[in-house]
């Protein structure tokens, strides 16, 4: 199959910015056809995700295992209850405006290689290879590995598979939820929608459960957990937060495969962090309720020990199997976003051509697929030496995808300059206002995640640096040729 011209100038002549705009092109009746209908036909993705596959993803990916983590860190370090219920509030307004812009240039510029083909159009494709190759290499098969750690942490204790239980199952996590994919959009977006209503099921019970059947409960208390020089640490609580509302973004990897028009992603990112922000504030108001402010600060496991006071040891299992779903949630919706960029990549690069293979019949790029599976399963591997797979995966992406996340964020202005005159179904309201906070806090977090990781932090800019020779070689190899 003769692959398409490169996407740049493919997207330049056949001008993409219109929505199912006509192209040179006739069909049987005499109508022209579309772009949308001539990506599919030669090989790439179909509009065939609906409003509620969108958002479906997005919650998928955001609620994971993070808010039954995350709490008790945050009430650490908050100064009160009403503190701690503002500084959720204050994540959702954030992950709002950061939602606001990727609207703009998920409607403007509908492409499955995302955050990758925005960084190219504003950048080059010199910066846009570094950043697929990071997302290859560390930031998407780095939080895979990491949610299934998770999934093999929890899982393991309700049965265990001996010794490296942890690590089989995480293993197993991958190579299934990697294969489920591959069989087709359909049967991936249909596993998603299931465990997806299954996590916010869960945490639904857990709410009605904090604020009905409340039991033995602890008498909230609102006094300041302070570190050692006697001061708060808000600041700290927040980068937490935003951690916990972390992956939304993953929706621009779906723009080019919504049917309905370009506009209906903007609304899946708006309701979806809506929706998140709904449950994430109700959830911590339960756990406060039935521990009080420095009960959860103490806590390790602030959702097991809530669920111990209302119900018992009992608790503790219907958790853990929550958790795990969640997890699996999670990963499911990372790896189907996750391989729509190194098919991008595969596009844009010859000498990566077979990451563009796309299977028509399916809807799903099987090459990419593949090669995200089997750098998953090599970082967990890393886990296994290390020991401490969750942290060291999470060190291991942290800086690199804040470094980038703030480039998609300048790439905003920059397209704005470079294309000004582009049909925007969607524009960011008080522009520049909202972009330059987006800005502030993509640089807010790059910096945090620096300082506060170690070991596994150098690793990750180790193997981005290796993208920086990967590179070379290509350029070389290609002036080598002419």
């Amino acid at each position: 199959m003769v692959p398409l011209p490169v996407i740049p100038e493919y997207v330049t002549s056949m001008k993409e910015h219109i929505t199912g705009s006509s192209v040179p092109g006739s069909k049987p009746d005499g109508s022209l056809t579309t772009i949308r209908e001539m990506s599919h036909k030669a090989g790439g993705p179909a509009a065939v995700l609906s409003l509620t596959d969108a958002i479906a993803l997005i919650v998928g990916i955001v609620i994971g295992a993070g808010i039954f983590r995350a709490p008790s860190l945050v009430a650490a370090n908050t100064s009160g209850s009403g503190m701690f219920i503002l500084v959720w509030i204050l994540g959702g307004l954030v992950s709002l405006v950061g939602a606001l812009c990727y609207a703009e240039l998920t409607t403007t510029f509908p492409h499955p290689g995302g955050d990758y083909h925005y960084i190219r159009k504003a950048f080059g494709k010199k910066l846009a290879f570094l950043f697929a190759w990071a997302r290859m290499c560390i930031i998407q098969t780095g939080s895979i590995a990491l949610l299934a750690f998770i999934f093999g942490d929890y899982a393991s204790r309700i049965f265990s598979l001996g010794e490296h239980s942890s690590v089989i199952y995480a293993a197993l996590v991958v190579i299934s939820l990697t294969a489920i994919n591959i069989m087709g959009i359909t049967f991936g977006t249909g596993v998603q929608k299931i465990l997806t209503s299954v996590e916010v099921l869960g945490v639904v019970l857990i709410i009605l459960a904090g604020f009905f059947l409340k039991g033995e409960a602890v008498t909230a208390s609102n006094s300041a957990i302070a570190g050692e020089d006697g001061k708060t640490f808000s600041g700290l609580a927040m980068v937490v937060v935003l951690l916990t509302f972390g992956g939304w973004n993953e929706a621009a990897y779906i723009s080019a495969e919504l049917r309905s028009g370009k506009r209906v992603l903007a609304r899946a990112l708006i309701i979806s962090i809506v929706l998140i922000t709904i449950i994430y504030v109700l959830t911590n108001a339960a756990y406060l309720n039935v521990l009080g402010l420095d009960k959860m600060a103490a806590s390790e496991a602030v959702a097991v020990d809530m669920m111990q006071v209302i119900i018992g040891p009992g608790g503790a299992l219907m958790i853990g199997i929550l958790v795990a779903v969640s997890s699996l949630t999670s990963a499911n919706a990372t790896i189907f976003t996750g391989a729509r960029t190194n098919y991008a990549l595969g596009r844009d690069f010859p000498r990566l051509k077979k990451l563009s293979h796309w299977k028509s019949k399916s809807s799903a790029p099987v090459n990419a697929f593949l090669i995200q599976g089997g750098i998953s399963l090599a970082l967990i591997s890393l886990g296994l030496i290390t020991r401490h797979g969750f942290e060291t995966m999470l060190e291991y992406t942290a800086p690199v995808f804040w470094f980038f996340f703030l480039l998609v964020g300048i790439a905003l202005f920059v397209l704005r300059y470079k294309e000004p005159d582009i049909h925007r179904p969607f524009r960011v309201p008080l522009y520049p206002v909202i972009p330059f906070i987006f800005c502030l806090m993509s640089t807010y977090l790059l910096y945090s995640s620096v300082v506060y990781t170690g070991m596994g932090a150098l690793v990750g800019i180790g193997v981005l640096v290796t993208g920086v020779l990967v590179l070379f070689v290509f350029n070389r190899s290609k002036t080598a040729s002419h």
